[in-house]
């Protein structure tokens, strides 16, 4: 957490209607590492401790306030009239609030805490600005609002694209979007922006020239990452950021201990944690809420989620493990394993073909290939609880809710619906019926029809 010596707040403008995205799903709450961007900006801010938290929404509203409940106050700007008219719509919010407000956007996930907090102290320099801007200098500038600004960042004029002269599209130095402004300032600023442009809207950087006239100095600071404040508007920009986000993280995998054997197919959650020593074998894919201790290899093909895993534990290859799953210290899951909600103790095996639901599997318990536990009468969910040592043999079924006991051997085949004690064997097969040399009287008869039959 920052020490904030000035209160903050917090507005984020997610009032577009997002139709390059083609989606019912609002923009900002499309995924990026199995997280809307959104959160990913919000929880960098939070880092901040703003005191409020203001998302400006228009289309798909209710969908930000479900995902976001409490955590924000919701402004409606209906109709969208622009980015400044956005942010005026969030004053009721802010009534009464005396400090710092950061504007943000919520299709620009990225920007970090240190970027949000290097604009905040440059709004309290020496000579106070009244509005901080957060400038990027990227490869092709194409249509991005440009910045005017002296060789010390404080700005001269801001300029959308479309109302820039040619001399003034020459510049490099690009508008982000993103402002620190003083609270006591910002809607005051933005009563006297008007609309006299080529789009007809009250622009946010207009703010920035009504303080020039004024006689106040506007600064710019400017980000060394101009992915950083890279925007998503489609499916592809949703694609190529997911990519950056991806490339990033394994690199930082590996450079804290991990061994990737093919880092290009291995793709990780917004939270996924992992130890030292750690192998991860290629097409590997790891959903959220998964943490892996240190000495652990997870093979090829593998999918997780939701999954704590403890040191020294091996994982697949095409093994996938659900929500809920606890893999003790020594545990093995196997080829075509699947888990979920299951804890298996440690040294416990699970090697192939198994499906263990809803299910406690004791220390050195060993599961045969083909075991399931049918944890599922078609309404509700059922226990199994399997003890120490026991033996599951292959293509055994266990019938929940049931308890397996500590030493105890199921024996292959078994379909088991009542508990088994500790140290017993149980076998659930039919009698086994012999017949001898029925199958050669079967097989000379049918032989004898076949060449009737072909002859006539």
């Amino acid at each position: 957490m920052v020490e904030q010596s000035t209160p903050l707040a917090i507005v984020v403008l997610a009032a577009g209607k997002g139709t390059r995205m083609k989606s019912d799903l609002h923009k900002v709450l499309h995924p990026i590492a199995g997280r809307p961007m959104l959160e990913h900006l919000l929880d960098s801010a939070a880092a901040l401790a703003p005191q409020r938290q203001v998302v400006v929404a228009g289309h798909g509203r209710e969908q930000l306030e479900r995902a976001l409940g409490s955590r924000a106050t919701i402004a409606v700007q209906e109709p969208q009239l622009g980015t400044g008219h956005a942010v005026q719509q969030a004053e009721a919010a802010l009534a009464g609030f005396s400090g710092d407000v950061l504007i943000l956007y919520g299709d620009v996930p990225f920007v970090s805490t240190e970027t949000m907090q290097a604009m905040i102290h440059r709004l309290h320099a020496e000579d106070s600005p009244a509005v901080v801007v957060l400038g990027f200098e990227p490869e092709d500038p194409l249509q991005y609002g440009r910045v005017l600004a002296h060789d010390d960042g404080r700005i001269a004029m801001m300029v959308e694209y479309k109302d820039a002269s040619e001399e003034q599209r020459a510049c490099r130095l690009c508008n982000s979007g993103l402002m620190a402004v003083k609270s006591a300032d910002l809607f005051g600023l933005l009563a006297r922006v008007g609309n006299e442009n080529a789009q007809g809207e009250y622009y946010l950087v207009d703010i920035v020239n009504v303080a020039t006239l004024d006689g106040q100095s506007c600064a710019v600071i400017v980000t060394p990452d101009p992915g950083e404040v890279g925007g998503i508007n489609s499916r592809g920009e949703l694609a190529e950021a997911e990519a950056r986000w991806q490339s990033r993280r394994r690199i930082a995998a590996m450079a804290d201990g991990a061994t990737l054997i093919a880092p290009e197919t291995v793709f990780f959650a917004w939270d996924t944690n992992l130890g030292r020593d750690v192998t991860v074998e290629p097409n590997v894919v790891f959903g959220p809420g998964v943490t892996v201790a240190n000495d652990v290899t997870i093979h090829a093909f593998s999918h997780l989620e939701g999954a704590t895993i403890e040191t020294g534990v091996s994982v697949g290859p095409y093994a996938r493990l659900r929500p809920g799953t606890v893999l003790r210290e020594g545990s093995k899951v196997g080829n075509f394993v699947e888990i979920k909600n299951a804890e298996l103790g440690e040294g416990a095996k699970a090697n192939h073909l198994t499906y263990v639901g809803d299910a406690t599997v004791g220390a050195s318990a060993n599961l045969g290939a083909g075991t399931i536990t049918c944890n599922y009468d078609g309404y509700f969910k059922h226990r199994t609880v399997i003890g120490e040592r026991a033996f599951i043999g292959s293509n055994s079924a266990l019938v929940a809710p049931v308890r397996i006991g500590a030493d105890a051997i199921v024996a292959a085949g078994s379909t088991v619906t009542r508990d088994v004690g500790d140290g017993e064997l149980r076998l659930v097969r039919g009698e086994q019926l012999v017949k001898p040399g029925w199958a050669d009287r079967f097989h000379d008869a049918m032989k004898k029809k076949k060449a009737e039959k072909s002859a006539s």
